[in-house]
Order: C-alpha cells, then structure tokens, then sequence
C-alpha cells in the first residue's frame, strides 16, 4: 500500500512512521510490504528467513498477510521472538501455539522453528534456538513493542543494547504480566508464567528489515517514549529510531500522544 493511503509519514532518526486512519487500514498496509519483502528476499536468496511476533496487536496484519496472493511460502523459514518457560504448546496462550494456527497451519511454511518453553534442558533450548537463527541472515521481523517498551520478551530490567547472546532466558515484569492478562491470555496477572525465553535486543538488530505495528491506544504512551524520548533501554523499542530499515504502522490511536508536525 503507497505512503499516499497513510494519514501522515514522518521520520524519526532512521525509522519510517506511517499513520493510519484505523487499525485494519494498518494492517492491510503492513501485509502489503511484508508480502513484497518476502517475494524480494526469495527472488535475492532464493528463501525468506522471518521472525514473527505474537500478541493481540498482530492478529489482524498476519491474518491479512495469510490471505495475500503470491506468497512463495513453500520457500519461507518461521521463527519467534519469544515463548514462555514451562507453558506446554498445546496451551492456547502459547506463542508456539498463536504460530501454529495462525500461521503454519493456513499457509504452510517450508520450515517453522519453534522456541520450546517446555524443554527439560532450558539452557539447551536456548543453545539450539541460537544455533538455528545463527545459520544465516534473518530478512524480516515483525516487531511489536509492549506497553511498557518492550521487544520480544526485552523488558527494561532485562534489556541490553549490547546482549553478547541471541536467545537469554528471563522475568517478566509485573507490566509485561498485567498486559497479557488484560489482553485475555491468562484469567490474571499471577497465571501468567514467571520466566519466558527471548531472541535479544541485539539479535532483533541484525535482521535486515523490522515491520513494526504498533495499533491501539494503550500503546501511545510506549509509542511516544520510543520515537521522542530518549534511545535507552529504559523503552526498549526506542532502538526503532536507529536501526537501518524499520517502518512503524500506527493508526491515530497509538500516534496520539506524538507531537505534532
């Protein structure tokens, strides 16, 4: 979808920002360079290696992605960002599971790495996990950015510019934790699980272009700290602003604290 369909475009250090007039005018937009992106990296590598965040601000952009013609998806490699420790996958708020149904199961991917939370030997999941997005080059990330600034499972406490690994095991804060259960994954903030593994910040770095939505007013505020307050790990998602090929969709709901241009 051209910049002419977005409500604004404006530019905050090296990330692209797009405004739309709602949430599914976002997500058309966003599945319409995400499916240009994969056709561009199978026709340049002759495969597209991705990574795909979960959550209720993503549903609507993968589920339009999904529905995209001319998807050479016999030819796309699947990872996550991030997966709960001990949660088995058959459970319906695991990510292994947003992936499987929202994903594998529609459009067949030619191969779907899945992050085991519920692996016997963590430190080895995280080893193998590391491994497998080690092989080569990861080409698209869809990154969402949490309420409180996150990336993946990168909260403020945990964050780290600089991480020297690609996969870390780590504790969801309490605003991590009220989230998904105000999302409706778990009946309260205590069910939710106490650890997750998570791709890291300077992982995320790496892949050649992030896809970023961010729709919906309780995410303004972390919009907001990521695009004008400082580059910190204080909000996590405000290393948006320097990695050298990221757009953000926003609809007027998440851009409504920016200031205006």
């Amino acid at each position: 979808m051209p910049d002419t369909d977005a409500v604004e475009v404006r530019q905050y250090g090296s990330a692209r920002v797009r405004i739309y007039s709602s949430p599914a005018a976002l997500a058309e937009a966003a599945a319409e360079r995400a499916a240009e992106a994969v056709r561009e990296a199978v026709s340049s590598h002759g495969r597209a290696r991705i990574v795909v965040a979960t959550g209720n601000s993503q549903i609507a952009f993968i589920d339009a992605l999904t529905r995209r013609p001319r998807i050479p998806w016999e030819r796309v490699e699947v990872f996550h960002l991030d997966e709960y420790v001990a949660l088995p996958p058959s459970h319906p708020s695991s990510f292994y599971h947003w992936i499987h149904h929202r994903i594998e199961l529609k459009v067949h991917p030619a191969r779907v790495e899945y992050m085991r939370g519920d692996a016997p030997d963590i430190d080895g999941e995280i080893a193998r996990y590391s491994a497998l997005i080690a092989e080569a080059p990861l080409c698209l990330g869809f990154v969402g950015f949490g309420e409180n600034g996150h990336i993946a499972f990168n909260d403020p406490a945990v964050a780290d510019f600089d991480d020297p690994v690609i996969v870390k095991r780590v504790k969801p804060d309490d605003a991590s934790r009220r989230q998904q259960a105000g999302e409706g994954h778990f009946a309260t903030a205590d069910a939710v699980p106490r650890e997750a593994l998570t791709i890291t910040c300077r992982a995320l770095f790496g892949i050649r272009e992030w896809i970023c939505c961010v729709p919906d007013a309780r995410k303004a505020r972390a919009v907001r700290n990521a695009l004008e307050g400082p580059i910190s790990t204080a909000c996590p998602a405000s290393i948006v602003r320097r990695h050298p090929n990221a757009t953000m969709y926003l609809d007027r709901d998440s851009a409504a604290l920016l200031a205006a241009q």
